[in-house]
């Protein structure tokens, strides 16, 4: 399997498949916020940050995917982008389901005064929400508890990934006989 991966991380298909999925979260969470109604918090715009993080990562690796440093480069990008994205998205859970008195979120979002995202873009990045809210759910489970599936899906693919760097690719198509 890690060999089959090694292959894989080596072509641009999957790297394009790693994009397409972070753009079809991205569009979901602009639906729910313009098409829904449902008011983001600063965790919730975090999250979506770290979302951008892996598909800067896909776009990293889809320069040049046949070259080690590339992939290297964008795999340790995706790996901090879900882990950070996995922290905040457990955050939030533990906001909602068993906060703690010390356990605080600021109303604004706080980027760096030379990247003042939520200024340059309110529609994207502006938080007026509250952290602890429980806005959505689908199949019993809450918005926060399916981004911790989510970026747990993207860290263990992510591992996986890295593991398969060090296995070489398989030579030979699938579909040779």
């Amino acid at each position: 399997m890690l060999n089959l991966l090694s292959q894989y991380s080596r072509g641009r298909i999957a790297w394009f498949l790693l994009l397409l999925s972070t753009l079809v979260f991205e569009a979901t969470a602009l639906f729910f916020q313009h098409g829904l109604g449902l008011a983001p918090c600063t965790l919730c715009i975090y999250q979506r940050i770290a979302i951008l993080g892996i598909l800067l990562a896909s776009l990293i690796a889809l320069c040049s995917p046949k070259h080690f440093i590339f992939r290297i480069i964008a795999i340790f990008v995706w790996l901090y982008s879900a882990f950070e994205g996995f922290n905040l998205a457990y955050f939030q859970a533990r906001l909602q389901f068993a906060p703690n008195l010390t356990d605080t979120c600021a109303i604004n979002p706080e980027f760096p005064s030379w990247l003042p995202l939520d200024q340059w873009l309110p529609n994207l990045f502006g938080a007026y929400g509250y952290c602890a809210d429980k806005l959505w759910s689908f199949l019993t489970i809450e918005m926060s508890q399916w981004m911790i599936i989510i970026f747990c899906c993207y860290f263990v693919m992510g591992v996986l990934v890295l593991l398969s760097q060090f296995f070489s690719p398989i030579k030979r198509s699938i579909w040779d006989k």
